[in-house]
């Protein structure tokens, strides 16, 4: 099954357009958890297994692992996530950029070791260095194009023959770079003008839209802006307002962030039409 495939049913199966982000940061995990050799692991296991079913994807950010020498421990989560839900698909945010030979070990890396449905990529270096992740004809190449951070400006809006960089971006990868049908772009909900002008250049091509919980995107104003004319077409990420969702009463850290997947995933219907 193809990544899109995969998305697709994701979406229509668990009628949610919410990716759950894994960006396991240990001083933020619970106590018990820090003190286990494998507490990674066990944080991402449990918050995999108590959103499944009300995410579209999930998305673990490879930076919070390495940095921590826990690149086995990201091999374990992945591994679990392909094995309790396969019909998720896992998208690996590296954001790798590099010439092409480099990309090719890079893709391997995140198609043969993690065994990531998709990949996040940037464009700076052209196609030559997106190439090799399309060998892999069933994955997913996620382009980043309108980022959700201040400074994605600094260079996204400069202009490219008469329009914004980031605008140059989406059309290239729509009509030129998407040969096999499996590329994405990113595209954050901090910017849903932007995030309307990507989408009608490139058509229902899918988008990975994070900026909603922590970093402040209005959920409405993202779903207007991005969604699809069925009502999809977008995996709206959120990572630390649900993993390190706040418990309440007798719940624990994985009942808290099913509480908040549950009320994001429902507050992105509310606006789906």
């Amino acid at each position: 099954m193809t990544f899109i495939t995969k998305l697709n049913a994701a979406w229509r199966s668990n009628d949610s357009l919410l990716c759950v982000g894994l960006d396991p940061d240990l001083p933020r995990l619970p106590e018990h958890l820090r003190r286990q050799p494998d507490g990674i692991v066990a944080f991402c296991k449990a918050i995999i297994d108590a959103t499944a079913d009300l995410a579209c994807a999930f998305k673990p950010q490879i930076a919070y692992f390495a940095a921590l020498g826990a690149e086995r421990q990201l091999e374990k989560v992945c591994a679990w996530l392909r094995a309790r839900h396969p019909h998720i698909p896992l998208i690996l945010d590296a954001k790798r950029g590099d010439i092409g030979a480099t990309a090719h070990q890079y893709a391997r890396e995140a198609f043969e070791r993690y065994g990531a449905d998709a990949v996040t990529v940037s464009p700076y270096m052209g196609f030559d260095s997106v190439e090799p992740y399309m060998e892999w004809e069933d994955r997913g190449v996620i382009v980043l194009c309108r980022t959700s951070n201040a400074g994605g400006s600094d260079l996204q809006f400069l202009d490219a023959g008469g329009r914004p960089l980031y605008q140059h971006v989406a059309q290239l990868v729509a009509d030129k770079w998407n040969r096999n049908g499996q590329c994405a772009l990113v595209v954050g909900a901090t910017f849903p003008d932007e995030l309307a002008q990507v989408r009608s250049i490139v058509g229902d091509m899918p988008l990975l839209v994070p900026g909603i919980g922590a970093q402040g995107g209005d959920i409405g104003a993202t779903v207007a802006a991005g969604r699809t004319a069925d009502g999809a077409g977008m995996m709206i990420n959120s990572s630390r307002a649900i993993i390190y969702a706040e418990p309440q009463d007798d719940e624990d850290f994985a009942a808290a962030a099913r509480r908040v997947a549950r009320a994001t995933r429902d507050e992105i219907n509310r606006y789906r039409g």
